[in-house]
């Protein structure tokens, strides 16, 4: 495939994915639009510069006089939106990986709805909030202790005598 019938095979599947005849640009407005995205997804704003690019690209083809396909595009340019259509099929493209990132319950949950009952055990774990205690901390538990015992040891000894 070349440039332009890439980019409209991507251009249908985003129409089709979002529901929204804005297609390509209703998915870069989605990511746009998305908080901290880039933090959160490998990648976010060097696809977001490219389908931007690929956009301007295709806009200047089609409305530019003397811009044309041979003149505007490397064959990479075809293999980008081949590769992310795919992504988009096998949805590791970044709003699918931004939804999983946000959303990991309703995954684990929707999965749990299908599998059949199974008996759980629970073994216990050491959490994050109970802490060995530092040397430091035992170390003055056991002089405090220890002063305790000789204190006691005392009141005890003056009374016998």
């Amino acid at each position: 495939m070349g440039f332009i019938e890439s980019y409209k095979h991507l251009e249908k599947l985003c129409g089709e994915v979002l529901n929204d005849d804005r297609r390509i640009s209703a998915y870069i407005d989605e990511m746009i639009n998305t908080p901290r995205g880039s933090y959160l997804v490998r990648g976010w704003d060097d696809d977001l510069k490219q389908l931007k690019h690929y956009r301007w690209v295709r806009n200047q083809i089609a409305h530019e006089p003397d811009c044309t396909e041979q003149n505007m595009c490397e064959p990479s340019d075809t293999v980008w939106l081949d590769d992310f259509y795919s992504r988009i099929m096998n949805q590791t493209d970044p709003l699918t990986l931004y939804s999983k990132a946000t959303k990991p319950r309703l995954a684990q949950k929707s999965a749990q709805a299908h599998k059949p009952e199974s008996p759980t055990y629970t073994y216990s774990q050491p959490t994050a909030n109970h802490k060995k205690s530092s040397p430091k901390v035992a170390g003055c538990m056991t002089f405090l202790v220890g002063i305790l015992i000789i204190v006691v040891a005392i009141v005890l000894i003056s009374k016998i005598l």
